[in-house]
């Protein structure tokens, strides 16, 4: 009966012999030889060498091991814990990265979904425990501790890394594909912002200073004349724009990445890859900012020091810029609370601790850049351990506080709010959901329909073809 093969990722017998003596004819090294069975079903010699019988046992015993664990399948089994499955599918994510064929920006974020929801919750289970029910439990506690994004996004890692453990012959079928769908509704309707709130917008950065010193105004322009993302803007050279055709190259995106530092990488999709005609108004702002001297490798939105921008920092200037001071009542007031606090020994970020609020809202107040009312400024005066009656003119600065400010109306734009308001102008105007697609850069036309149009009558000539399709409709 004939011998049964070794399995994959295993190994025969090992033998010793004497691989060199010395001039006393004294044995100086040994060598320990196996053969060993890899992943394509091949046996092959393994060889190791030591000055002892037991070195080079111990040395070959290495060899074999180590060439087990970087088998193709990577000797996964269903009771390997479920850390070491990831630790397998991020490896895989990562050589995705290295081939240009996933963002970069991508493993990041999946690299802190892993750390803060998915290896807490699951992993120290083992892959054959990982059933539907323990993973829809999981995924139900990260939905309601992190939200029903947070949520989907650990879905789809999970249901990545469980399709790698059936590949590999660690699971028969993958539990997360039976788990309930997590649908995650927007906080907000699409909203684009009006030609009032536009002009209210251009007028209100170009009279903030802060704002001028962050070169928003001309930033904010580009972005509404284009509809591009603001990494894409501030990777934009001045070699890819056409002053005389008014037109730009967008190919490129700014993204920061832990380890990294700030990265001009191409964009995540061939749909991201564009040539978008600019209006007048651009045109002659980027006419304006061309100045002898320029380089065409210069970017166009460059930092103080002529490099690249980071996209957080220019998202921070513009969310500030965008809460700009409501009144000089609500700055006094913000004053007021600002020396609170400093008289109570708290830095913003104890008072944020104790309120469980962001550190950001503190320093909105205290600035004046946000909405207060009563309640929010007694929780405060409250963790400053002192009494309306502590200063009897509180009440009366809260009351002049609360009392609405032009500025108010840009309180609630995002930066996505530029592209949504490009795109529902380009469907205003009657071009098609691919067109505004091909502009924003989005591959599909669902997402753009869905997110980044605001809603309006779907068909305004219906009206007018049912008025004319019945003579009339009413019952006698």
């Amino acid at each position: 009966m004939a011998r049964p093969p070794l399995p994959i990722g295993t190994w025969g017998s090992i033998s010793i012999s004497v691989e060199r003596t010395d001039a006393k004819g004294k044995p100086a090294a040994y060598r320990a030889k196996a053969k060993f069975r890899d992943h394509d079903g091949y046996v092959r010699p393994v060889s190791a060498f030591g000055k002892t019988k037991t070195a080079a046992e111990r040395s070959l015993m290495k060899k074999l091991q180590d060439r087990a664990r970087t088998n193709q399948s990577g000797d996964l089994t269903a009771m390997h814990k479920i850390n070491y499955l990831l630790d397998l599918w991020e490896k895989k994510f990562e050589e995705m990265v290295a081939d240009g064929t996933r963002s970069p920006t991508s493993l990041d974020t999946y690299r802190r979904a892993l750390k803060n929801h998915i290896r807490p919750a699951l992993g120290e289970l083992r892959i054959g425990e990982a059933n539907t029910p323990r993973v829809d439990t999981a995924l139900a506690k990260i939905k309601k501790k992190a939200g029903a994004p947070t949520a989907k996004t650990c879905r789809a890692i999970l249901s990545g890394a469980m399709s790698l453990a059936v590949r590999y012959g660690a699971a028969s079928v993958n539990p997360v594909r039976e788990v309930e769908s997590i649908e995650a509704k927007p906080k907000n309707q699409p909203r684009a912002l009006t030609a009032e709130e536009v002009t209210l917008l251009r007028t209100s950065l170009t009279a903030d200073e802060r704002a001028v010193h962050a070169d928003l105004p001309d930033l904010v322009t580009f972005m509404l004349g284009t509809g591009v993302r603001i990494g894409e803007s501030l990777g934009v050279l001045w070699s890819q724009v056409d002053l005389e055709t008014r037109t730009v190259e967008i190919t490129h995106t700014i993204a920061r990445i832990p380890r990294e530092g700030l990265l001009r990488k191409i964009t995540k999709s061939r749909a991201g890859e564009r040539v978008l005609s600019l209006p007048s108004w651009a045109g002659s702002m980027l006419r304006a900012r061309h100045a002898a001297g320029i380089r065409l490798d210069d970017p166009v939105f460059a930092d103080t020091l002529g490099g690249f921008r980071d996209p957080s920092n220019t998202r921070r200037a513009i969310r500030t810029a965008l809460s700009p001071v409501g009144s000089i009542a609500r700055r006094d007031l913000g004053l007021t609370l600002r020396a609170f606090r400093r008289e109570a020994g708290m830095t913003r970020k104890q008072v944020a601790a104790v309120l469980d609020w962001p550190q950001t809202r503190i320093e909105l107040v205290e600035t004046g850049r946000i909405k207060v009312d009563h309640q929010l400024v007694a929780d405060l005066v409250k963790t400053y351990s002192t009494t309306f009656d502590d200063s009897p003119t509180l009440l009366a600065e809260i009351d002049a506080a609360i009392q609405p400010a032009e500025s108010d109306k840009l309180a609630w734009i995002r930066s996505h709010a530029l592209r949504k308001t490009t795109a529902t102008a380009l469907d205003e105007a009657g071009h098609t959901a691919r067109q505004i697609a091909d502009q924003l850069g989005q591959s599909k036309v669902s997402i753009t329909q869905d997110v980044y149009l605001g809603r309006r009558a779907a068909n305004p000539a219906a009206a007018e073809a049912l008025e004319h399709a019945f003579d009339d409709p009413d019952l006698p």
